[in-house]
């Protein structure tokens, strides 16, 4: 079976010398070196490394407004966005505020269906229901100029906070925060909407103990929240994005986080004590996820504001139903997509360098997991499309490392005037709206310039940091590897590579390869899986025999008590 892109394994340069303390596990050293890290202090993640809240740019125009309007007495309306990071963003802001002595918090999030994305007039009209003298958007608010308008209008001040890409024009609201902004000397780039909501939350609780009130706990124990958005949101995790989720994950650890995250951990099958960032990514994020793709992201917010244990439990097994509903129907919307796909010659970049799919029977709601599942499976961005109404299309984009897909299709806007309706987003993820009647033109037009964009030598690369030593192959560099993160978008989970011999080969649920294998260096032999095996393969695979070439990473499998080292199989091809 040929796969629809031929895969290679690529090793990380080892760089040395380094700084590192002498007690530094070896794996971890070349490890840390091959992430560009230097020396130990960058392996120190307390709170007092956080890049000072001050520096961030815009906060004291914010926390005047937010001032003013706490001494208003003004109802203060949240509005967020339908995913994981927008929902822990508008449960830290409106747990925050409520906190922090504001008389009347509430929040509204978009109906994904009824009223697309971000601060659109018709969300304006519906907040100004409850009569809110402000408008706080959390991760959404810098494309919404209609929305800031209509605010306007009803004598409504909106405070943006954000971090999402601006276009070439910036709302004209009270107060933006937005580490992306052109001009902004803020540290880091890389905060996602929950990150810049913690750092406004903090200014303004800075802002209150310096005239003399009360403020209570610090906004540092809602860290729990910022650790799940920031790794939900696949943002590049730099230094201090690592020191938000260190310190959020050791707040989870010791069980001082929210009774929601809590219960979707409990969900997911997952135990805190044992927690690690990808079970964050994997466990909790999808649940809390599903409630903003299949129904309203109302659910997932109030999961994890709410502090009554039962109403947690209860609520986090309604988003575990939704998630189980979203999982059906993607798995119908990939395999339709495959179908596709498996038409096309991916080996030629001239009219596949970057794919648009759609199908008129897609769910709006999911198409964003179709396009990260194909974009991994052929290595290239991929833009997968559903029926927003009768005339319109809303899409997905994931993207690949080199194409900045936002900026991909600003240029498509800007070639090609009226093509696109509403675009927004970064450099791996964006949302797209454009009427049906211009889909072949459009596809034309991105093809023609991711094109520009594109490196197909770098594609299909995967990154390993090289080969481990039977000495280094044990359960106890496992744990090791474990601890050390937290690991994630551009500071990966480490990956290893080697040959070995196939001594045992099924399948588990027709779904996952389960192997037992023997490096060809050592007689001892391990557990070896590949999740999703079958489902990432089209047409299904024949299963390997004799010798095997694989990039893996060192797992520890606990069953029945029992922890045991466990190959996780992130490629493999006959050696």
């Amino acid at each position: 079976m040929k796969p629809l892109v031929q895969r290679f394994i690529r090793r990380r340069p080892t760089l040395c010398p380094n700084d590192f303390a002498p007690h530094l596990h070896p794996v971890l050293r070349r490890v840390y070196a091959a992430r560009g890290l230097t020396c130990s202090a960058e392996l120190e993640l307390g709170l007092d490394r956080l890049l000072p809240v001050r520096t961030l740019d815009g906060l004291e125009r914010a926390t005047e407004l937010l001032m003013r309007h706490r001494a208003l007495g003004s109802g203060a309306m949240v509005i967020g966005d339908f995913d994981a990071d927008g929902a822990t963003s508008s449960a830290l802001v409106v747990r925050s505020l409520r906190q922090l002595g504001f008389e009347r918090v509430d929040y509204l999030v978009p109906n994904r269906f009824r009223f697309g994305y971000g601060l659109t007039p018709e969300i304006v009209a519906l907040a100004a229901e409850r009569q809110p003298g402000l408008i706080i958007t959390v991760d959404n608010g810098i494309s919404s100029h209609a929305g800031v308008a209509a605010a306007s209008a009803r004598g409504i001040d909106v405070l943006i906070t954000d971090h999402h890409l601006p276009g070439a024009d910036i709302p004209p609201a009270a107060a933006i925060v937005n580490p992306n902004l052109a001009g902004s000397t803020f540290g880091s780039r890389a905060l996602a909407g929950v990150g810049v909501s913690f750092y406004l939350m903090a200014a303004l609780q800075r802002r209150l103990a310096e005239a003399g009130i009360d403020t209570g706990p610090s906004v540092a124990h809602l860290l729990d929240l910022v650790a799940l958005g920031t790794i939900a949101d696949l943002v590049p995790l730099d230094y201090n994005n690592r020191v938000l989720v260190s310190q959020g994950m050791k707040r989870i650890r010791a069980g001082r986080c929210v009774p929601g995250i809590k219960a979707l951990l409990e969900q997911g099958g997952r135990t805190i004590d044992t927690l690690v960032a990808q079970d964050l990514g994997f466990a909790v994020a999808p649940r809390l996820n599903a409630a903003g793709r299949i129904d309203d992201m109302s659910i997932g917010i109030e999961c994890l504001i709410t502090d009554d244990v039962s109403r947690a439990r209860e609520l986090a097994a309604q988003l575990d139903a939704l998630n189980e509903e979203r999982r059906t129907i993607e798995q119908k919307m990939q395999a339709e997509a495959l179908e596709v796909v498996s038409t096309l010659n991916l080996r030629d970049d001239t009219d596949t360098a970057g794919l648009c799919l759609y199908d008129p029977s897609w769910h709006q709601g999911v198409i964003g997991l179709v396009a990260s599942r194909i974009k991994d499976r052929c290595q290239r961005p991929v833009i997968a499309l559903a029926r927003a109404d009768n005339d319109r299309l809303r899409g997905s984009a994931r993207s690949v490392a080199g194409v900045h897909i936002r900026d991909v299709l600003d240029a498509v806007a800007t070639r090609h005037p009226g093509l696109l309706e509403k675009f927004g987003g970064h450099a791996m993820a964006a949302g797209l709206t454009l009427r049906e009647s211009d889909l072949d033109r459009f596809q034309s037009a991105f093809v023609e310039e991711v094109r520009r964009w594109l490196d197909p030598a770098a594609l299909a690369v995967i990154d390993s940091d090289g080969e481990l030593s039977p000495e280094e192959m044990t359960l106890a560099t496992a744990f090791e590897l474990r601890e050390a993160g937290p690991w994630g978008q551009a500071f990966p989970e480490p990956a290893f590579d080697g040959e070995f011999r196939v001594l045992e080969r099924r399948m588990l649920s027709d779904r996952h390869l389960k192997l037992r294998v023997r490096p060809v260096a050592t007689g001892e032999s391990f557990d070896a899986i590949a999740f999703n095996f079958a489902a990432a393969n089209h047409p299904p695979p024949e299963l390997p025999e004799g010798s095997a070439r694989l990039a893996y990473r060192l797992d520890v499998n606990e069953y029945l008590g029992t922890r045991r080292l466990q190959l996780v199989i992130e490629h493999l091809e006959g050696a």
